[in-house]
């Protein structure tokens, strides 16, 4: 079966294809459309479709429109009702249930060769309950999925048997969501909600959860395996924070007492599903799916032996969850997907017709792991353009910022260079059987970002720009037989410097997606101070940059 997903109806749209069970390819909208997170999650964008992400991931695998057997998208109209019911002030979602309706005829009309009887609808949790239990590198487990909303839902609870049949035990109906919830409070501490909740999570480092009793009185679960979320006036803890301003100490404590709830109730719920299901494995996606902080304490405290989170757990992930999903009922052995890096490439030739196109100086070293390595040993910042982009809003070593990790102040340049918020922290980078010399207290192997670890007290000191206000590090653990070259770098800058560790950011600067193509990654590099361009094997200095 060739099946194609779409996720479109809120936010972060994107494609994904499935062929015989395989996941093939998946990219966000944003990657090509160049704008954040694709669309903004407002009822007005639902019928924008991730047309050029769609058309890839069927150039990629030599398909066209035609030769599809199913396209998946992840929201069932059939499954919503109107947002006053749901008691939500959103007077045009009807808009979204609008366009839902019609997304069949959409979708064949961008993606000429389509029939409309081909487009499925699969309902939003399953499509991200499928992202995780489905694409996770084991069978039969339990899955827990949260975020802002569904057709009607925040929540779902269940258990996908050895066959990949899921079996929904309980979801949360709205207007109860966590998801949504978070999204409040980073609104009022001044941030972009539905996009922003990363930086509440790195604010709460830097305050005590003093207000934590009330947040729980607003914010607990049930017996039923549910939860109940009450309005909580925000300002009554701190003032509403204008975009731009300082933050202040009641800002950080605000955020510390709702991200310390969030992670109480995230552990209740997994337990109350351990529980029910005697399971030792579990599996998460939605975008709460993405606060590492919190996924750290569920893999602690719930009783799991194995915890495994969805790298595109936001709604870019339904969309592969929708044609997994989909595959599966149509008959198909569906198989784990084989990593994060499923979006675009380019050759070697290409890369370097990109190159004299722009009539830049480059040069081509023996290894590009060796040149980069040097660089950074001599305290250089390097862009990283290599293989296939992430899938997720991770930068896990294709389409990188490197830094060396034992200079304190590369944090604060960094955030710098990339025109971010200075409290906010940097990723390191450490070869899997190093990980645990280093950093404790987090599962390893963590190889897609979306867990912290305390840095071991001998090493804070030795790599200080990697270290978060609160002593912990949000690691990529690197495998020598997916990531050789990485892997080679990491080894090289170690000779240079005995520093196992690299500092990993993405490739952007503040407000505009992850670089993508050679293109974006020129644009990027002439635009930010950045000391050196490794594109492919090709390397590009900054006049005046040894």
């Amino acid at each position: 079966m060739k099946v194609l997903g779409i996720n479109a109806i809120f936010h972060d749209p994107a494609a994904a294809l499935v062929i015989d069970g395989e996941v093939v390819a998946a990219a966000e909208e944003e990657r090509f459309s160049r704008r954040k997170h694709g669309k903004r999650p407002v009822p007005f964008s639902a019928w924008e479709l991730p047309e050029q992400s769609a058309r890839w991931c069927l150039q990629h695998a030599g398909l066209e429109p035609a030769d599809l057997d199913a396209v998946g998208y992840s929201f069932d109209p059939a499954l919503a009702r109107p947002a006053a019911e749901q008691g939500l002030h959103d007077p045009w979602d009807h808009l979204r249930l609008t366009y839902a309706k019609a997304a069949p005829g959409f979708i064949a009309t961008a993606l000429p060769g389509l029939h409309r009887d081909r487009v499925h609808y699969v309902a939003h949790h399953v499509a991200h309950g499928a992202s995780a239990g489905l694409a996770a590198p084991f069978a039969g487990c339990d899955v827990l999925v949260l975020d802002g909303r569904g057709e009607s839902a925040s929540h779902l609870a269940g258990r996908y048997d050895d066959s990949g049949v899921l079996k929904t035990l309980v979801t949360q109906e709205l207007p109860h969501s966590i998801g949504l919830l978070y999204e409040d409070v980073t609104e009022h501490l001044g941030f972009l909600r539905s996009s922003d909740e990363y930086k509440v999570m790195a604010l709460a480092a830097y305050g005590r959860p003093r207000y934590l009793d009330a947040v729980r009185e607003a914010v607990y679960p049930v017996h039923d395996g549910g939860f109940r979320t009450e309005p909580v006036d925000w300002a009554v803890y701190a003032p509403a924070r204008r975009p731009g301003q300082d933050w202040t100490e009641e800002h950080a404590d605000l955020a510390a007492s709702v991200q310390r709830r969030l992670e109480e109730v995230l552990v209740e719920l997994a337990s109350w599903l351990r529980a029910q299901t005697g399971g030792t494995r579990l599996t998460l996606a939605g975008g709460v799916a993405l606060n590492c902080v919190a996924n750290t304490v569920v893999a602690r405290e719930a009783g799991y032996d194995e915890l495994w989170v969805q790298p595109a757990a936001g709604d870019a992930g339904t969309a592969l969850g929708a044609a997994l999903h989909l595959a599966r009922t149509l008959g198909d052995t569906v198989r784990p997907m084989p990593g994060a890096d499923l979006g675009r490439t380019w050759s070697d030739d290409e890369l370097e017709a990109v190159l004299r196109a722009a009539r830049l100086p480059y040069e081509r070293p023996a290894d590009v792991a060796e040149a980069v390595a040097e660089a950074l040993a001599a305290d250089g910042i390097v862009a990283w353009f290599q293989g296939r982009a992430e899938y997720g809003p991770r930068a896990l070593g294709h389409r990188s910022l490197l830094a060396h990790p034992g200079r304190a102040a590369n944090l604060d340049r960094l955030n710098a260079v990339k025109g971010r918020e200075r409290f906010r922290p940097v990723a390191p980078m450490v070869l899997a059987e190093r990980a645990a010399e280093v950093f404790a207290r987090g599962p390893i192997p963590s190889p897609y970002m979306l867990f912290t670890h305390d840095v071991a007290p001998a090493w804070r000191d030795r790599v200080p720009a990697a270290v978060h206000v609160d002593g912990t590090a949000r690691i990529q653990t690197v495998d020598r037989g997916t990531e050789p070259l990485v892997a080679r770098l990491l080894d090289a800058f170690e000779r240079r410097t005995g520093l196992p560790v690299v500092i990993n950011t993405s490739l952007n600067t503040a407000g505009r997606p992850m670089v993508d193509s050679p293109r974006d990654a020129l644009e990027c590099f002439g635009s930010a101070p950045v000391d050196l361009l490794a594109l492919g094997p090709f390397v590009v200095r900054r006049p005046g940059v040894p």
